[in-house]
């Protein structure tokens, strides 16, 4: 049977969705307690794995282990037998297309629309904080943050980096080709249109793109007021995730980028935290629309060199090179990215850094404990 690469169809869907394994993690690793992201204490255990299982009777990596190990990734890939019922592709995109703008409206830069989302006004008191995510996800982690910091006096930005949510997704080679340089460029153009010119608060978080940021910021250290770190590799040391490394396997990528439950099993597959389905139908709707997301992060991770990314934010804000404050806040939780990662960074630059860790919260802490980013926000961005 031939699959369609570009745009994967119903038929092609449920292909996938009859060859996975539901035991098969991400990664091919990572035992994790199963629970729900909704919660207003600490999360409870609905799923564990036998007492008896051991770590190498874990199965081999099957690349599409990743589809259906989840209520929310099910919902989305499994079809009727009628086209009719509920669940198909069509009427997914008509339940989903007007979720998860809160806050956000498109803005002209350039050649681009950026979408980006704004609460709080110019005239807060407590300054600008421009907000950053990772690959492969959107802006739409921070609204609770963004929300809850603008009734604390700030003005707040998250844009979703060009070829990620809903902003442009240019096709590589006409005008933007996914290189750091680039969104770089980009970026700087985007705080002008917005009136970002006086120095602000970032908070950066994510791989690639996160990264991204944070390479940014030490070229451009006099825009910076305070710099906050959640989640994201900061030393030579820092692992890539399993998908980062599929992208960049010739054909496979191209079939791995198209996976349309991609962004929020990445999500659940850092965390001990399952994804109610109307978030999870969010970090899907993209590549629901089209295969333009999917295409661009595959770019993206193509033109990245993560070694080098590393080593020049490990050095570049290392003691001697960085002297402006600098908050850590980690999630402890985080199946990608060790504790030791944090720390290792904070010893590096005792002096500017502080280490805030944050219980109960995996690779997205603005995701699954929003209230605690906030307190911890809230105190190191005090003027």
């Amino acid at each position: 049977m031939a699959l369609s690469l570009l745009s994967p169809s119903p038929s092609t869907l449920c292909f996938l969705a009859s060859t996975s394994s539901p035991s098969a993690e991400f990664t091919g690793q990572f035992p994790r307690l199963w629970t729900n992201r909704s919660r207003t204490g600490p999360a409870l255990p609905v799923l564990t794995r036998a007492s008896s299982e051991k770590d190498d009777d874990k199965p081999a990596f099957n690349p599409f282990g990743f589809v259906t190990d989840n209520p929310s990734s099910r919902s989305a890939i499994q079809m009727p037998e009628s086209p009719a019922e509920d669940g198909n592709v069509g009427q997914m995109l008509y339940r989903t297309e007007d979720k998860g703008k809160e806050y956000g409206s498109y803005v002209k830069s350039g050649k681009f629309r950026w979408f980006v989302r704004e609460t709080g006004s110019p005239e807060s008191r407590r300054g600008t904080i421009v907000f950053l995510h990772g690959a492969p996800t959107q802006s739409y982690s921070y609204r609770v943050v963004m929300s809850q910091l603008s009734d604390a006096g700030f003005h707040c930005f998250a844009p979703d980096w060009i070829g990620f949510g809903f902003s442009d997704k240019p096709q590589a080679g006409y005008g933007f080709d996914y290189t750091e340089k680039e969104f770089h460029e980009e970026f700087e153009k985007l705080l002008e249109v917005l009136g970002v010119t006086s120095p602000f608060f970032l908070v950066v978080q994510g791989f690639l793109v996160g990264s991204y940021g944070l390479t940014w910021t030490l070229k451009n250290p006099s825009k910076i007021l305070k710099l906050a770190i959640l989640n994201t590799p900061l030393t030579v040391s820092s692992p890539i995730p399993g998908l980062f490394q599929q992208l960049r396997i010739p054909f496979f990528g191209e079939f791995t980028c198209q996976n349309a439950v991609m962004a929020e099993r990445f999500i659940e597959a850092g965390s001990a935290y399952v994804l109610k389905l109307e978030k999870a139908d969010v970090y899907r709707l993209p590549y629901l629309s089209s295969s333009g997301p999917g295409f661009a992060l595959l770019e993206a991770a193509k033109k990245a060199n993560y070694s080098e990314t590393a080593s020049q934010i490990s050095s570049g804000f290392a003691a001697g090179s960085w002297d402006k404050p600098i908050l850590v806040a980690w999630g402890i939780s985080d199946k990608y990215l060790p504790q030791s990662i944090a720390e290792e960074f904070q010893k590096a630059n005792p002096r500017s850094v502080e280490l805030k860790l944050i219980e109960g919260a995996g690779h997205m802490p603005q995701e699954d404990w929003p209230e605690k980013v906030v307190d911890a926000l809230r105190m190191f961005f005090r003027v």
